[in-house]
């Protein structure tokens, strides 16, 4: 379902694209203009999110062991670079018209751009019961609602300069579509290199995570804790953990615990540990691999 949702949304958005850029040519605006090459841009970023979504369904192998997760991910930050380079190019146009007299044809703008508002906010509330799908589709309800709020700016613009005959009102227009488009761009592109980079996923803290665990009996210590996004919604973690002597069977029950925890609290879906004892005397033990009097004991959970 959020396929075909997608594939319809991309069919409206490029209507609008191609009935903004005749709007643009025909009534001499810039402003209308730059608002069809964000709308471009957004064409862009459903066909990226529709080849994500059906690279992501892929399932793993023995060359790509966490499965095709990050092509998604790929596909904002080309969305996000190609979105800021037409950026650049909108507002380098938008500076030499102030100084140049031309008459763009206010009442044809205002048409255009209704028209671009109302398909827009009918794609957003079409994609917005799959804004959680991934990164691609919220840039794309992101892209989408920017344009919806381009579009209206166009709206007052074209009424404006058809009563004033202000020629200067569409280059303003344009460096505000610009405004919009980087202040979309930048959340896609943080996202994006956050997940590439490996961090810790937002709204999560490895000190939270820590104190979630603490009170699990028979841990001791948790080091080298490491959680990551691999693509939305699907978050990794590795640690090591420091345990009271018990036998393996207590050690994977331990496991079993701190793996239904995590899942729960933090929507953590892939857990590796490393289990590590205090005392590597008894028989019975779990794999011991820490390292004894170097002083890089792990601070002990109390």
């Amino acid at each position: 379902m959020p396929r075909r949702r997608l594939t319809l949304a991309l069919v409206l958005v490029a209507i609008v694209a191609a009935v903004e850029f005749w709007g643009g040519v025909r009534a001499g605006s810039l402003a209308l203009l730059a608002d069809a090459v964000h709308v471009c841009m957004d064409v862009f970023a459903l066909i990226i999110a529709l080849a994500a979504l059906a690279g992501a369904q892929r399932p793993a192998n023995v060359h790509k062991t966490f499965g095709y997760g990050r092509l998604e991910v790929l596909g904002a930050l080309a969305n996000g670079t190609l979105l800021l380079a037409a950026t650049l190019f909108i507002l380098y146009e938008a500076v030499g018209r102030f100084s140049v007299v031309y008459h763009p044809q206010g009442a044809l703008m205002s048409a255009v751009a209704g028209f671009g508002l109302i398909v827009n906010a009918g794609v957003a509330l079409l994609l917005v019961r799959d804004r959680h799908a991934n990164l691609n589709v919220q840039a794309a309800i992101y892209h989408v609602a920017g344009d919806a709020l381009g579009a209206f700016a166009v709206i007052a613009g074209g009424i404006a300069i058809a009563a004033t005959g202000f020629s200067w009102i569409d280059p303003a227009l344009s460096i505000f579509v610009a405004a919009i488009i980087v202040a979309g761009v930048l959340r896609i592109l943080r996202d994006a290199t956050d997940v590439l980079l490996e961090s810790t996923p937002r709204g999560m803290t490895l000190d939270e995570v820590r104190a979630t665990l603490a009170p699990l009996a028979g841990i001791v210590a948790v080091h080298d804790l490491h959680v990551w996004t691999i693509g939305t919604g699907d978050r990794a973690l590795s640690a090591h953990v420091l345990v009271d002597d018990r036998r393996v069977s207590e050690a994977t029950a331990i496991a079993r615990e701190i793996d239904a925890l995590v899942r729960a609290r933090f929507g953590i879906t892939h857990v590796t540990l490393q289990f590590e004892c205090e005392s590597c005397a008894p028989e019975e033990r779990v794999v011991c691999t820490q390292p004894r009097g170097t002083g890089s004991e792990p601070a002990r959970i109390r």
